[in-house]
């Protein structure tokens, strides 16, 4: 299987896997910068040279070598489930991607036929009910997670600790995850850990926001979409989420987490 979704710098300094949803694109392009002190023009995902990726055939060997001999620091970055899968619908669902066209194709005109969300009409634009229309896109998600039916599911909403867990089951280990909720503290822990050629200064790092003006403008607070029977499909499809890195499942209107990630737990509990 290998390792997907990995990235590492081309001077081999560190190694990051990727967590869709979860800062991503802001990491990737600090990752760019720390070799070449100048941000890939365009969106960091699209980078087809200046940063090792599993993805391309010439980063693979590189990326494994470094991995499986643990000699390169090593890190990845989690988000509160409540937020990441609130972000991930209006994005890819209701929103228009930058290729001009809806994500996955027919996707959304299935969720439309089987579900019965709406989007905003064709440009996500209009007015509509998010919280109705969320909480039967999860009724979504959690079928596809659940029973991989009417497809398998997307990597912007299956769970971060499948996503975490291929590294350390390859044989990887991670020496930081750290949360996006905190990320200046978090991704200032990875920069101290490792030389860079360039120094990096978090505090003028823009935040690299590729999905950001996709879709509508979420209209209520976090809390407002997740009535007694959304938090319980969030759990059904999060619960390693929250209870590994620490996230408050009681109570969706606290993004912070609440208590300290245990690598070693991490380890133990993804490694099988």
């Amino acid at each position: 299987m290998g390792f997907p979704g990995t990235w590492m710098t081309e001077s081999e300094s560190m190694v990051y896997r990727v967590v869709p949803k979860c800062a991503c694109s802001t990491i990737g392009q600090i990752m760019f910068f720390s070799d070449h002190g100048t941000f890939f023009d365009g969106d960091i995902h699209d980078a087809q040279s200046g940063l090792h990726k599993w993805a391309l055939d010439p980063s693979r060997e590189p990326i494994k070598k470094r991995i499986q001999s643990q000699d390169t620091y090593a890190f990845t970055c989690v988000r509160n489930p409540y937020t990441r899968i609130l972000s991930s619908f209006f994005d890819k669902i209701c929103g228009i991607q930058r290729n001009g066209k809806r994500y996955r194709g027919n996707l959304v005109p299935l969720l439309i036929q089987k579900y019965g969300i709406e989007v905003g009409g064709d440009d996500g634009k209009q007015e509509f009910d998010q919280i109705k229309s969320f909480r039967r896109f999860l009724l979504f998600a959690r079928d596809t997670i659940r029973w991989r039916r009417p497809m398998d599911p997307d990597i912007h909403w299956s769970a971060m600790s499948g996503h975490i867990s291929t590294f350390i089951v390859n044989g990887g280990r991670y020496d930081h995850i750290f949360w996006t909720e905190s990320f200046n503290d978090g991704m200032a822990e990875v920069l101290q850990s490792v030389e860079t050629k360039n120094p990096v200064d978090l505090a003028k790092i823009p935040r690299f926001n590729e999905s950001e003006g996709h879709g509508p403008k979420r209209a209520h607070p976090v809390e407002d979409y997740f009535d007694d029977l959304s938090m319980h499909l969030v759990y059904e499809i999060y619960k390693k989420d929250f209870q590994l890195f620490r996230y408050d499942f009681e109570n969706p209107g606290n993004k912070m987490p609440i208590g300290e990630i245990d690598l070693e737990e991490v380890h133990a509990k993804l490694g099988d």
